[in-house]
């Protein structure tokens, strides 16, 4: 993990501004969405990028009930329920 140098404080509601730069280097953008999580004693953001709930996949997504499934993840689930194309 690479340091930038950069020491920022938490405000009264615990926010931290992400300097600039880094969301310039980044390609991060007002109102863009971010993932955090946890490593050890680490807090780590990502941008987020939506997802297949069941395989992980980013590409070819569509909606379900609010949730993102890759197209094949859906043709899978037809598979194991016995249906076909044919039968949609």
């Amino acid at each position: 993990m690479k340091t930038t140098g950069i020491v920022r404080k938490l405000d009264e509601l615990g926010r931290i501004t992400l300097p600039i730069e880094l969301r310039r280097t980044l390609g991060v953008s007002d109102k863009d969405a971010l993932e955090i999580s946890v490593e050890d004693d680490k807090i780590i953001l990502n941008k987020y990028e939506p997802a297949c709930i069941f395989t992980g996949e980013k590409d070819d997504l569509v909606e379900f009930y609010g949730k993102k499934i890759s197209k094949k993840s859906v043709i899978e689930l037809a598979k194991t329920v016995g249906l076909t194309a044919s039968d949609l």
